[in-house]
């Protein structure tokens, strides 16, 4: 006898396969076991017992012509025909072996073939059946996306996140839930369902209760976030690989196809040949030498168990056929490659959730057919405002206030400020530092503002580096007037926010980014005429011109500062309308020679032209407009020489040269008697002119990294010194007359060629050993009193 169990491996599958079966897969399944049975059956029935009996036909010779058994009925099936002969008794003379061989060779020669293998033909029909139906499972290129697909959504499923997420959605409108309500508040935010789906729900939500009750309890711990994280990961990849192909879809269809033209050939050869199956079979063969007999009367034993099992193997096969027709309907009545989400967006307020095609959409549609609940808690691991939360929750728990407060320092400008850089999102426990005044937010993408932020009630200076952020109205209406000091860096400017062109108390502003190859050249910037109080502009940026909305901020601002990193500024004529102007930088601008329109601008107190491609400063004389300027910066150029006309500057106190080809020095600088800073540090000096020692206001002189090999005793006649930087020249000695410079507090000596250092640097009463830059051989040197001296706090 043949064990069921031996049929077992064609249809088994995964347990967790079964998400993918459909109701008519299922029925399937249960007709391939009951045909299965059927042909079981009859094959142990055709093993276990006789097939054919048969006995020698009597017949008179005039009736030869007729086929044996051809007017015999059983006694009791039907009334006894007339003329019947009775046959019983009748002596044969043949013995066991010649019945054997007589029933084996009518069996093979007279039986016909459908009666014959009927049972196994049942068989290998239902094992093709389920060979059809579980294919896809098996094939390479199918079962990995289905065994991927399977685990990921058990995951799923199984994820306190999910829970989570959704007992948010069903919570929003009813704070602080009972966890008798929950069910409520979820099967009313649904709106009416079947009833076995209000079941399913309401199995789902039992868990929930736990959830929602207590804050506390709503928290996940860093495990189950960092698993919910991975899984949204796990997500995206299947996605942009399932997406790719429809192989899943298109390999049902074949399937089923195969399954339905199965069915049509089984169906119809089975109705034709079933008549067959016939209980006497009359047998003629040629052993009339061998038994004396060529006509025989056989009696097929399993006919009428046989043509039962066939029309109920019929039956059978009608219920699968029907099945599979419908399976056709449902494949073709619409598309089974596009996905939508929208009942789930509408049920679980998460807008975002995106809709699927191709492979992943014909799943999740398999998915709804065995319980729709699936579908709608994989979804919460598709939609990026679900990732965000889980992101926003992960970040409260490793960024406590605790942990923020450990991190708050004093700026330049002195206020409390807390940094964050390159985190995933922005921790809701910043807001709950009330102490910061600046917060500074670098390399942190989308970043939303929360209604939180109002509890910062001191800020006032933010800085956003390459962090773009969404600032809701509300909270606009609260820096609008607070916030005084913002820094935006981003990668085109056109990304700044324009919520910042909005703050109407901010008093600076700091850009850096570059406009688009077919903006730089209109350097177009969003208006700034809300920006009553602006008394700062910082903007760096490859702008081939000055933004005319600077005019807009012409009557306040003070300070305006254009980096161009090296691109070319060609037009400057907006400056002239700058009236209030005090401090103007145009760094790396590509200027080669002094703007004209800076002449314009009376209020000017600081220039600073660094890092530009000057070679003459001729237009210097026109400086004597700028009857407030202060300061002149004119450091990393390529100037080589400062024109006699510096004379005309004297009410110039700080004037940078350092870092450029300068090789000697006008005289007439020094009637500059106003200067109090000169750096002509980084040039090729080999001499200084005498008429320096004229400098009487002067207290810082750097000269570091040039050639000079002596310094004119007139140097020293500048007793207000308190910087002389004079390393990495030539420099032999130092002249004694050091020592009248009584208040220099720091001396820079290191690099030179000097042997010894005067004893009259005891007489520098304000210098001590921190300030005096020097090797520690030539320290060491110096008399012992002089060092005491220097080493005295």
């Amino acid at each position: 006898m043949i064990p069921v169990a031996e049929f077992k491996q064609f249809t088994e599958q995964q347990p967790a396969f079964k998400v993918l079966k459909p109701w008519w897969d299922v029925l399937a399944e249960y007709l391939t076991v009951a045909m299965l049975m059927i042909g079981v059956f009859g094959c142990t029935l055709q093993v276990t017992q006789d097939k054919i009996i048969c006995l020698p036909s009597h017949e008179l010779r005039e009736n030869l012509s007729e086929a044996p058994c051809q007017q015999l009925r059983p006694r009791g099936v039907s009334e006894q025909m007339g003329g019947l002969r009775e046959v019983s008794g009748l002596k044969n003379n043949l013995d066991l072996q010649q019945y054997s061989f007589i029933n084996q060779l009518c069996y093979e020669t007279a039986l016909h073939w459908y009666a014959k293998y009927f049972p196994y033909l049942v068989v290998i029909h239902t094992l093709i059946f389920m060979v059809c139906t579980s294919f896809w499972f098996k094939f390479p290129g199918t079962s990995s996306k289905i065994e991927h697909f399977i685990s990921i959504l058990g995951k799923c499923f199984d994820s306190p996140w999910t829970t989570r997420a959704l007992s948010e959605v069903s919570g929003e409108n009813q704070k602080g839930p009972t966890a008798g309500r929950v069910t409520a508040t979820v099967e009313a935010s649904a709106g009416p369902r079947k009833a076995d789906e209000g079941e399913k729900e309401k199995v789902l939500v039992e868990p929930e209760k736990v959830v929602t009750e207590p804050p506390a309890v709503t928290l996940l711990d860093k495990k189950e976030g960092e698993q919910a994280k991975a899984l949204f990961e796990k997500v995206k990849k299947f996605r942009v690989h399932v997406e790719e192909g429809d192989i899943l879809y298109t390999m049902y269809i074949r399937q089923t196809v195969l399954k339905v033209c199965k069915f049509f050939a089984i169906l119809v050869y089975n109705l034709v040949y079933v008549e067959k199956i016939s209980f006497l079979v009359p047998c003629r063969v040629e052993t009339s030498e061998v038994t004396g007999y060529a006509s025989f009367c056989c009696n097929h034993t399993k006919a009428h168990l046989f043509s039962k099992l066939a029309f109920c193997y019929i039956s059978f096969v009608c219920v699968y056929g029907i099945t599979c027709l419908y399976t056709l309907y449902w494949l073709f009545h619409r598309p089974l490659k596009e996905y939508s989400f929208r009942s789930v967006r509408e049920e679980t307020g998460m807008g975002d959730i995106p809709d699927v095609k191709n492979d992943f959409a014909f799943m999740l549609h398999l998915i709804d057919q065995y319980d729709s609940l699936y579908s709608k808690r994989f979804a919460v691991f598709l939609s990026e405002v679900s990732e965000s939360r889980l992101k926003q929750l992960n970040l409260n728990h490793e960024w406590t206030p605790e942990k923020l407060r450990q991190k708050l320092q004093r700026n330049a400008r002195g206020r409390l400020e807390l940094a964050l850089c390159m985190l995933p999102g922005l921790p809701d426990t910043v807001f709950e530092l009330s102490e910061v005044e600046a917060l500074r937010l670098e390399a942190i993408c989308d970043i939303t503002f929360p209604p939180g932020l109002s509890q910062l009630v001191h800020l006032q200076e933010l800085s956003l580096l390459h962090s773009p952020a969404r600032l809701p109205f509300s909270l606009q209406v609260f820096l609008r007037d607070r916030l005084k000091v913002i820094r935006v860096k981003c990668e085109e400017l056109r990304e700044v926010p324009l919520w910042v062109f909005g703050l109407r108390g901010l008093e600076e502003l700091h850009l850096e980014g570059l406009f688009a190859p077919e903006l730089a050249r209109a350097a177009t910037l969003e208006s700034l005429r809300e920006l009553k109080q602006l008394k700062v502009l910082s903007l760096r940026s490859n702008a081939s011109k000055v933004p005319a909305s600077v005019t807009d901020v012409a009557g306040h601002l003070q300070r305006l500062s254009l980096h161009n990193d090296g691109a070319r500024l060609l037009a400057l004529n907006s400056l002239k309308k700058l009236a209030a102007l005090r401090e103007l930088e145009l760094v790396a601008c590509g200027l080669e020679r002094i703007p004209h329109a800076v002449f314009s601008l009376g209020a000017l107190q600081e220039l600073d032209l660094k890092d530009n491609h000057l070679r003459s400063i001729e237009e210097i004389l026109s400086f004597q407009h700028c009857r407030k300027l202060v300061t002149l910066k004119l450091w990393h150029n390529q100037i080589t020489y400062v024109p006699e006309h510096v004379r005309k500057l004297r009410g110039l106190e700080q004037l940078h040269l350092s870092h450029n080809k300068l090789e000697t020095l006008p005289t007439q600088l020094g009637l500059c008697s106003g200067l109090r800073l000169l750096d002509v540090s980084h040039n090729g000096l080999r001499s200084l002119p005498p008429e320096l020692g004229l400098l009487q206001s002067l207290q810082h002189l750097a000269l570091s990294f040039n050639a000079l090999e002596t310094l004119p005793e007139e140097v020293f006649f500048c007793r207000k010194l308190r910087t002389l930087l004079l390393g990495y020249n030539h420099l032999s000695q130092l002249s004694p007359q050091v020592g009248v410079l009584r208040a220099l507090s720091r001396l820079e000596l290191k690099g030179n060629r000097l042997e010894a250092l005067p004893e009259e640097l005891g007489n520098c009463v304000g210098l001590k050993r921190a300030g005096l830059l020097v090797e520690d051989t030539l320290y060491e040197g110096l008399p012992a009193e002089v060092r005491e001296k220097m080493e005295e706090e």
